[in-house]
């Protein structure tokens, strides 16, 4: 996790109303997908609803798998790691300083391979 853990060791979240340090917040585990990990940076409540930030680990091996966001734009920005994103049936290869943008209502799954894949994920309006 080198890229991500440095770019994320300091990173500090500033909302009009609080701040916090990335690297304080916990992983959660994605409800559907194993070996997905979740730390959720800025929510729905911090934007209005306008947008939702998301750092994301995706497991060596493991996948968020095929799914849709019908109503928010979704944006992956990779910091570290290997893998791809099929997105309607294609595929971009995921490595550092790759970004793809996934329209509402695409469908795509992104697979990481030889090691952990980390991005970040920003949604527009928020996800949550």
């Amino acid at each position: 996790m080198t890229g991500a853990k440095s770019l994320f060791q300091n990173a500090r979240i500033i909302c009009p109303d609080h701040e916090l340090c990335a690297v304080d917040q916990e992983w959660k585990a994605h409800p559907s997908f194993p070996g997905v990990w979740m730390k959720h940076l800025i929510l729905g409540n911090d934007t209005g609803g306008g947008l939702s930030c998301h750092l994301v680990r995706v497991e060596k091996g493991s996948s968020i798998g095929d799914h849709v966001h019908e109503g928010s734009l979704e944006l992956h920005e990779v910091l570290s790691g290997e893998g791809a994103c099929r997105l309607e049936g294609r595929e971009t290869a995921y490595c550092p300083g790759v970004c793809l943008v996934i329209p509402a209502g695409a469908r795509h799954e992104v697979a990481a391979a030889g090691e952990d894949l980390y991005m970040m994920a920003r949604f527009v309006p928020a996800l949550m």
